[in-house]
């Protein structure tokens, strides 16, 4: 299997139990989670050797974010000890026409304060066939956004592909600011994944699509799939499809596009959701795996979309499905009947 780096923050997460407000808890859930800490945790249960680099204080806080990702085989030799915060996002999960809600608490935390001199990026690089970033990290600080660029410069400078997925974050950064940054970071990508929102917000590329009414017709994305590429020499864009038909009820699908023919997914129809915080990291890390692992874009795109599907089946914000449960999806029914 192969070595993959994925760069950003690992955050604790408070939630009230199931689907209690914030207003009506006496107590939290507690649980880690974050985009790339998402993403190295299904890599990791594909097989793969998953390194996640962030900055973590010493601390028993930081030490237990550590140890989240250790025991799920992530390889944490590369996070830099120091800074004073463990970032905490609140999490109030919705239900049927109720939406989730989240709060953010990130401000100042190790991650956002770290400088480039904090990691040996060429030894990060090193050996690697993967490097995966997301938009929320350079969003985090101007310290974050320069950390971002010069580990793209090690990836390219070792020969390592790189992935993005675009992740806007209103909470975190405007429209303009992220355009700012995000655009010159494209000419380091190889693969870069983003919904309808994320490519307009982020790179100023709308899709002839009304997803907020429920349209996923893929013919509208193929025209901004194409001049992406164009622009900013991407070998794959892809793109998840989610009809949010409620908290509780999503349509699920995606499709990929390598330059010269368009793929979509089958659909997966996912009521009840459990959880669908990190279904867009668990789909990133279903792609990471299927294009480094399998013959075609198809079907490394077929093994993300039913990577996802699983995970909004799965509380917390990781991924706890192997690649042999994901291909029994992939190939499968998906009836949920019991298996003896």
């Amino acid at each position: 299997m192969s070595k993959i780096v994925t760069l950003g923050e690992i955050m604790l997460r408070l939630s009230p139990s199931g689907h209690l407000r914030f207003v009506q808890s006496n107590s939290f859930d507690v649980v880690y989670g974050g985009g790339e800490a998402n993403v190295a945790v299904s890599c990791a249960n594909y097989g793969h050797d998953a390194y996640f680099v962030t900055k973590l204080p010493t601390h028993e806080i930081g030490q237990s974010a550590l140890n989240s990702l250790r025991q799920f085989g992530v390889k944490t030799d590369f996070i830099a000890r120091g800074g004073n915060r463990v970032g905490i996002y609140y999490l109030e999960s919705g239900s049927s026409v109720r939406p989730s809600k989240v709060i953010y608490d990130r401000a100042h935390s190790a991650i956002s304060e770290a400088e480039v001199s904090d990691f040996d990026l060429d030894a990060i690089m090193e050996g690697a066939q993967w490097f995966h970033w997301s938009g929320i990290t350079p969003a985090l600080s101007d310290n974050a956004a320069a950390l971002t660029l010069e580990a793209c410069k090690a990836a390219k400078r070792h020969g390592v592909t790189v992935s993005v997925d675009l992740n806007f974050r209103k909470k975190l950064w405007t429209p303009e600011m992220a355009q700012s940054v995000m655009r010159p970071l494209m000419q380091y990508v190889d693969v870069c994944i983003g919904n309808e929102e994320d490519t307009e917000l982020c790179l100023g590329f709308k899709p002839d699509a009304d997803v907020e009414n429920g349209s996923t017709d893929a013919a509208g994305y193929e025209g901004i799939f194409k001049a992406m590429a164009a622009e900013f020499g991407f070998k794959y864009v892809i793109s998840t499809l989610r009809e949010s038909l409620s908290a509780s009820h999503n349509g699920w699908k995606a499709m990929i596009y390598d330059g010269k023919e368009f793929y979509v997914s089958r659909r997966y129809d996912l009521l009840p959701i459990v959880d669908r915080v990190g279904g867009g990291d668990s789909f990133s890390g279903g792609i990471i795996h299927g294009l480094l692992t399998m013959e075609t874009p198809g079907e490394a795109l077929e093994f993300a979309v039913a990577a996802s599907a699983l995970k909004h089946t799965v509380h917390g914000d990781f991924n706890m499905m192997s690649a042999q449960e994901v291909e029994q999806l992939a190939h499968g029914s998906g009836n949920g009947r019991v298996q003896r």
